[in-house]
This record gives structure tokens, sequence and C-alpha cells, in this order.
């Protein structure tokens, strides 16, 4: 453990500088104090993607999926029989086939689960979304894994696990490694409603690790946690309950961690620990090898994020029955086939696509400025809601609605969330500094710039646009002070008038009423979800023009567009001879190094 692990790291210091004087090679220091190397592979927010496919697209994806997973996994292991292979959690919900079938369905065997029994977890942590169908649900599920679901902060009144365990202990070559897996306590927060969620605690992470690590005593030579949660505090800034990093600074003990939830690639160290996160759908895959001493202490450690797009899909994890026949019925179910074969009526219909052509290849217009799409979702919020303001999301850059015939993987594809709609009563001075909240995804303009970037620390999905005002957004400025014209009917919005604004339960739980914005509770909440309203929607009113109000747009920007140089850097873009800028603009005082980078690639 890790003062064990400071005593002998200075032990090997030691010698190390005595052996150096006497002219021998650090190799062969390392060949004398190595006993055993320890891989471990680690997988995380696999939200249902088993197959490799985007049923709202109905196309076969490139880089990720869990058959993908797998052909990389089998490959490692003829190599390394005895890796361990570990998951950290939001792995049931996610597409057409986990969402609107398997979740459905909880008493079956769940497509996911039988894909990692499959592919032989030792264990799984569980994630936030995994809580979305409720507590029983979840427990069905994850009661068909043949591997130890863990979550040591999560306990109902009588101090016991939801899933029955919060650790493991794994055995390779007489090395004992325990794994303690804990989710993001912040739960509650986003589906405090569900059945069965009010009936348990939701802990520190760091505390209940800590509590695990005297549990497990000296049952362990090695310990690896498996968080659901990022590096840093979601919500829980001063006390870091939802944070990895609180973690380690908790629990000197821990030789690993594994932290998921961000969808983010991570690759580094605190204090010599190694830490590893990967991106969400199978993209990516995290090993690190823990080199161990013959005292069975870690002496050093190597970590590497693989990318999976070079990998093929494996058809043993297509074959399994209940994911090959789940998939079959999840294609025929965006295509409108019934169970007999036969193709039903569409959703509706459109006259022509809703998103414009993004200008800058990987810059996505629909997040620059007003579209058919946002006007529409935030149109049937207000239908539904009977409220003044609507503020709704593009959750996926490439949303959009094509023309002619609607299926449901085309709703899915605007809309992939299971959300209910609420309406709350806002002042104007909370709406406005919601609004400042929600545009703090884009960077600051610069002089020079020639596009909109946004902001890496910032997900896309957490970007309202809002229907019901008039605005600008001035892009010159700082955070906090962009929301510039801010009229309702034709008024300037006055700070103490109260609006009824409507928005989705995550983002009234997790932004609204988390970070303090509004005072005000829900007055109505929508008994079916927003996808659903978008399918009455279209059935009702089809066939469905875009419309475009432009009541918002961005302002305090010139980028150039006059300047033949910008247009040769978006060449070059479009061309895919330099990078879309989408975290950091080109600037026009980097047009030369441009140019060279494009030309030397």
């Amino acid at each position: 453990m890790r003062k064990k692990h400071l005593f002998f790291s200075a032990l090997a210091l030691l010698t190390v500088l005595f052996l150096s004087v006497s002219c021998i090679t650090s190799k062969d220091v390392n060949t004398e104090t190595k006993k055993y190397e320890l891989e471990i592979l680690c997988t995380s927010d696999l939200h249902g993607n088993v197959w490799g496919f985007s049923y709202e697209d109905s196309k076969e994806s490139s880089d990720n999926g869990m058959a993908r997973l797998y052909t990389y996994i089998k490959r490692e292991r003829e190599v390394n029989p005895d890796l361990i292979l570990l998951d950290a959690g939001d792995n049931i919900q996610g597409t057409i086939m986990t969402d609107d079938l398997a979740n459905k369905n909880p008493d079956e065997l769940h497509p996911v689960i039988a894909a990692m029994n499959y592919m032989g977890y030792d264990a799984m942590t569980l994630g936030n979304h995994e809580f979305n169908w409720g507590t029983t649900n979840l427990k069905k599920i994850i009661s068909k894994a043949d591997f130890p679901v863990l979550a040591a902060n999560v306990k109902d009144i009588n101090g016991e696990y939801l899933t029955g365990n919060g650790y493991t202990i794994i055995e390779r070559n007489g090395i004992k490694i325990a794994i303690i897996g804990v989710v993001t306590p912040d739960i509650p927060i986003w589906d405090g409603g569900k059945e069965g969620i009010s009936d348990f605690t939701y802990e520190s992470a760091a505390y209940s690790v800590k509590r695990e690590i005297e549990n497990i005593a000296d049952k362990a030579d090695i310990i690896i946690v498996s968080a659901h949660m990022g590096t840093y505090a979601e919500f829980d800034e001063e006390n870091g309950s939802d944070s990895g990093l609180k973690i380690l600074e908790m629990n000197d003990d821990v030789d690993m961690l594994q932290i998921a939830h961000i969808h983010t690639t991570i690759n580094e160290e605190y204090n010599g620990i190694p830490i590893v996160c990967v991106r969400n759908g199978g993209k990516e895959i995290a090993k690190v090898t823990l080199t161990l001493n013959e005292n069975k202490n870690v002496v050093s450690s190597s970590r590497e994020i693989i990318a999976l797009k070079d990998f093929e899909p494996s058809e043993e994890i297509r074959e399994i029955p209940i994911v090959k026949e789940l998939h079959e019925k999840a294609t025929n179910y965006v295509a409108g086939i019934d169970e007999n074969g036969e193709k039903g009526p569409a959703l509706g219909f459109t006259t022509a696509k809703f998103q414009p052509e993004d200008e800058i290849k990987g810059i996505p217009e629909g997040k620059l400025r007003d579209t058919a799409v946002m006007d529409l979702i935030n149109k049937i919020q207000l239908e539904n809601s009977g409220a003044d303001v609507s503020a709704a999301a593009l959750f996926k850059d490439t949303s959009d609605l094509p023309e002619g015939e609607i299926n449901y993987g085309n709703i899915f594809d605007i809309y992939k969330f299971d959300n209910t709609l609420y309406r709350i009563p806002m002042t104007g001075k909370e709406l406005k500094a919601y609004m400042e909240w929600s545009v703090s995804i884009y960077n600051q303009w610069k002089e020079g710039d020639i596009n909109i970037s946004f902001n890496p620390e910032i997900p896309g999905y957490l970007y309202d646009m809002f229907a019901g005002v008039e605005y600008e957004i001035d892009l010159s400025k700082p955070v906090g002070e962009r929301i510039v014209n801010l009229t309702i009917n034709g008024e300037p919005l006055e700070d103490e008038r109260i609006v009824k604004v409507a928005v989705n339960n995550y983002r009234y739980s997790s932004a609204l009423k988390t970070l303090g914005l509004v005072q005000n509770n829900k007055e109505w909440e929508s008994s079916s979800s927003i996808r659903d309203m978008i399918v009455e929607y279209f059935a009702l009113n089809s066939p469905i023009e875009p419309e475009v109000d432009n009541n918002w747009r961005i302002v305090g920007i010139d980028l150039s567009e006059d300047d033949p140089r910008r247009s040769e850097i978006i060449q070059l873009i479009n061309e895919g001879k330099l990078e879309a800028p989408y975290y950091e603009s080109y600037n026009l005082k980097d047009y030369e190094t441009l140019i060279e980078k494009a030309e030397s690639r």
C-alpha cells in the first residue's frame, strides 16, 4: 500500500544510486527487482453501443462499439491471458436498442450485459445513467451479470450496498488486487424523481473509498479505484464528493484510478498514481501496466489510450443471440417495419432539410446561428408547456431532419434523451443569468480570428438556445457579460418581470437549481417525454416546413469574410489539410504558419 510504497521507492532509489557507481545499468537493476507486470484494460461510457451502429442514421460506425473493443481485448489476451478488464459505467443507456427496447424489458437478458459477460469483464462500476429507469429496473438488469457490479457509495437505510458489492478482490499469479467502485453521488440531482432513487444514500466518493480500504485491511496487495466521475468536482467544488482527484488526495494507498463520465481522454498521473479515462461509445480503451517488485509493491507504471478506429468489429459479439435479435429489432423499429416484416406508415414528412450546411467542416452552423431544428424543438416545448420562453440544446453537432419521410431514427437524432419537460417561473434577472451561463460555451473572439470556437471545458449538450425572447450574444465580451439587447415581445426584459420558462428535467436539476440560477421550483411537469411530443407533432402537422425566426444572433465579431487569406484557410480545412479549429480559433496573424502546416501534411 502507499506507505509501504514510499519506503520501498526510497530503498529502490538508494539501490540505483549505489549500483550506478559500480557501473551497473538501470536495466539490470529492474531485472533484479521486478517480479510481475499487471495489465489492466479499462472501458467506460459505452452507452449501449454494442454493435457499432448509429440507429438514428441507420449506418455502421467506423471507430466505436463493444464489438470493436472485443477485437482489441481478444488480441491482448492472446499475449497476456492474465490481464484485468474493468468498466466504469454508463453502459445500459444511450441507443435505440437499449432505451426503446432492452430497458423496457428488464426481466430479459440485456444486450450490453450479455456482451460484457462474453467479453469476460472482471468488474463494472455503476454509472449515473444506469439509474435512469429506477433502481428496481437497474437491479434486474445487473442481476444477470457474470461479474461483480460495484457501487461502494450507494447504500440503503440498512447500510446494504445497492448492488451487493462495494469492492471485489481478484487474484493474478499470487497478486491480490482489490477493485473499489464508486459512482458520482449526484444521481438524485438528475434522477431524484425516479422509482427507488430516494431509498438510497449517495455518499462522498472519497470517504467511501477510504472506508472500503479499511474494510479490505491486509486482504489485498494492490488497490484500484474505478470511479464514475471526472477528475474534478462537477457540483460539489467545496467538498469534492464527486471528484476523482479528491479520492487520491484522501487515499494514498490507491495504486491506480480509473475515471469516467466526462467522455474525455485522460492519460496522466497524480503523485505517481496513473489516472485514465476514455471517450464514450467504445471509441477508446485504456491500458495500464503496473510493475511490481518481489514485495508486491508498485515500482513503476505505464499508461496508454488506444483508439479503436483501426479495428474491425468482432462477429462473435454481434452473433450473441440477444445482441443480434435486438439489433435487428432496433433497425426495423427505426425503419417502421413491424413484427410481420411489413413497413408501416412514416411518422411524418418534411418539405426540406432543417440544418444549414457548415461553412467550415467540423464547425457546426447549428451552434452559430438560429436554425429550423432548434426552432422546431422550442416551438413544441412552448406549445406543450404554455410557457413564455423555451430553452433547448442541440445534443449532437450533426443532428438534422432530412427532406421527405421521417422515421423514429430521425426523431432520436435531434432529441436522443428521454427527458421530460418542466415549466419554471423566473425573474428576468434569473433568465438572463441562465442565458449567460449557457453562452459561456463560446470562446471570446479576438481580433483576426477567422471562426467562432468553443470552450473545451464545456460539453456541447450544455449549450441551450432560447425561443420566446430576442437577444444577441456579444463574443467580444468575457463570460458573464455577453447577453445584450434582450427583449420579450419587443420590450426590454426587466429584471423583476416574471416569465415562465420551459426546460427539460435535467437542465432544471443539474444547472438551474444546483448552480443556484433560479429560486422558484417547477410548477408543471409533462407526463410524456419531449421526444414523444416531437413524434406527436409530426403525426398531427406533417408535412412540416423548416422555419427560422432568427430571434438571436452572434455580434461583436469580424471574421474577415472578405479577406482572401480566410477563404484559403477554410479551403484547407475543408480539404482535410488543416484540423478544424473547434476549440481554438485560427487567426490571420498565423496565416503563414497555417499554410506551412497544411503543406507539410
